[in-house]
């Protein structure tokens, strides 16, 4: 629902805003103090995009912001204004009322928007006062000015920071060795998905929207810091079904290099570590055990045959047999120890032959090759200079 218009437009809801009801401006402040958000959107709204402090209390649900967008569409704002008045009546209206003030309660520090910082979060905030006598701030401009906001200051900093990537072969251990840095965005993480055609987790992937939210708002907090540079996984133009925003990837395209060297025995214990051990403890955790060793299953197999193509009819076709029978054999004795011909397989002959293209790509950006803790020594050393 978008309708808009002066307060004195409200009269048929009987509503009388005070006029000293606070704003919010500084939008900066809110995403890097993790301030809590309380979203008055409707819950389809908040699906399509939303942040990671926010919690979802609707003033209008789904099928009375569908009604009541209709009404404004065929009759104008002033029929929509009392079907609105019509459908959240007193009992309607005391349920709202109370989640929110459960929400005070427990973020006494927060601030509410809904879309635009206009009717809806104005009501919401009207009705609070009137129910505890609390003038609870709103975000001026709400969910559209939050999210421009983000998305200005994101392509400003991409510009202004200094980034380096951290490369290494499959298996190397890249993300836990960003853990141990100061300044580094985990974009794996906060794309919920390992990167690879064997990275989706049990849970789905944030949204697009969601995931650049979230990348914006981390960048932010780095900047206040004033650390530099910042380190990111050498990751390609898609993380699973998330894009990385053209201005980061073109701006990762030319940035320096830090090449991350692991022997082939440790990435083989690495990948077993997340392809039959994390993963399958993910899927169990969301599954419980039998239903979660079943999509388990499923998902490493099916991971085997979006590659076939690339593997080729009889490589793929060994290394789904070998997998199948390691997953028998992990399922009745819980060993993982079947997995590592296959896995072996795929390293070398799979992930190594394109590993080494593409670093032939980068050869000139590499300014570093070293093991795990010759690496961090001169990350350390060039952070401190």
């Amino acid at each position: 629902m978008r309708i808009s218009g002066k307060p004195d437009s409200l009269s048929n809801m009987m509503i009388h805003f005070e006029k000293d009801l606070p704003t919010v401006a500084d939008l900066e402040a809110v995403f890097t103090h993790n301030t809590p958000l309380l979203d008055v959107r409707a819950p389809v709204e908040f699906v399509q995009g939303a942040f990671p402090m926010a919690h979802n209390w609707p003033l209008i649900n789904d099928d009375e912001r569908h009604q009541i967008g209709l009404r404004y569409k065929h009759k104008g704002q002033d029929e929509a204004i009392k079907l609105g008045a019509e459908l959240i009546d007193t009992t309607r209206r005391q349920q709202r009322v109370s989640h929110w003030k459960t929400f005070v309660r427990q973020h006494p520090d927060a601030v509410l928007y809904c879309f635009r910082g206009g009717m809806r979060s104005k009501i919401a905030q009207q009705w609070l006062y009137e129910a505890t006598g609390i003038k609870y701030p709103r975000i001026s401009g709400g969910y559209k000015a939050m999210r421009r906001f983000l998305i200005e200051r994101s392509e400003q900093l991409i510009q202004q920071t200094s980034f380096v990537l951290l490369s290494g072969s499959t298996g190397s251990g890249k993300t836990r060795f960003l853990e141990e840095l100061p300044s580094a965005i985990d974009l794996e993480g906060l794309a919920n998905h390992r990167g690879s055609a064997f990275g989706a987790y049990a849970s789905p992937q944030p949204t697009q929207i969601n995931f650049e939210n979230t990348l914006a708002i981390q960048q932010l907090k780095l900047s206040q810091k004033q650390q530099q540079p910042v380190y990111l996984e050498d990751e390609g133009r898609n993380i699973g079904a998330i894009h990385l925003p053209r201005k980061l990837y073109e701006k990762m395209s030319t940035s320096p290099v830090v090449l991350l060297q692991v022997d082939v025995h440790e990435r083989l214990q690495t990948s077993i570590q997340e392809y039959a051990i994390s993963m399958l403890t993910d899927f169990q955790q969301h599954y419980g055990e039998d239903q979660g060793f079943e999509r388990y299953r499923h998902a490493l197999l099916n991971s085997l045959d979006k590659i076939q193509k690339r593997l080729g009819g009889q490589r793929h076709k060994n290394l789904r047999t070998l997998a199948e029978q390691a997953l028998q054999t992990q399922q009745r004795t819980g060993s993982t120890e079947a997995h590592l011909p296959w896995v072996n397989i795929l390293l070398t002959e799979y992930y190594d032959p394109m590993y080494h293209y593409q670093l032939a790509q980068k050869k000139e950006r590499i300014i570093f090759t070293g093991n795990h803790q010759e690496v961090l020594e001169f990350i350390q050393n060039t952070s401190s200079e």
